[in-house]
């Protein structure tokens, strides 16, 4: 039996064998994947189609996967990542991995979760809360890097500083965040 404090690992590994486990992993990252596709396409119906793709692709190599800590986030966002960038290159939002599972549609996210998450993407709820656990100057740098995708020259020219400072600062902030996130999950 699966709890919610199972790590993405174990749920990833029983995703075929254990009723629960996938959602479970599901509701974990959802609104973090949605968020993600949210800020990048500002369009609620395409983040959607995206998530559901990613999610697929992910129940499709659950039994692939080889953690490298004790989150999957950063094999998931790899796989969102490179679910946008293959939809941009083909004009069209690629659906093999739903395909493969046999799903024809997109999975249709209820509409008060796309409005929860363009509420808090908007907001940058969930991203304020993330970022507040930095230093002024790293959350200055991780948001302009990450959230705006600003080159770090202009995010020094910007900051009065050097590119290299601010390589730094996003570096800085980036591995903080990862080993809170990592702590957490332990």
């Amino acid at each position: 039996m699966l709890f919610r404090s199972s790590t993405d690992a174990r749920l990833l590994a029983s995703a075929r064998t254990e009723r629960n486990a996938f959602r479970l992993f599901y509701e974990r990252y959802e609104r973090a994947v949605v968020g993600y596709f949210m800020r990048r396409t500002r369009d609620p119906e395409l983040a959607a189609d995206l998530t559901a793709e990613v999610f697929a692709a992910a129940l499709g190599a659950a039994d692939r996967y080889q953690p490298v800590g004790p989150s999957a986030a950063p094999w998931l966002f790899t796989i969102a990542s490179n679910t946008l960038r293959m939809s941009v290159r083909r004009g069209r939002i690629e659906g093999s991995a739903r395909r493969q599972l046999g799903m024809l549609d997109a999975i249709v996210l209820r509409d008060e979760h796309l409005d929860r998450a363009y509420r808090d993407l908007l907001d940058d709820g969930w991203v304020a809360d993330l970022l507040a656990r930095l230093p002024k100057d790293q959350q200055e740098a991780v948001r302009a890097h990450v959230l705006d995708e600003l080159p770090y020259d202009e995010i020094a020219s910007r900051l009065q500083t050097s590119s290299l400072v601010v390589r730094k600062r996003v570096s800085r902030g980036l591995h903080r965040l990862r080993k809170e996130m990592e702590e957490n999950q332990s």
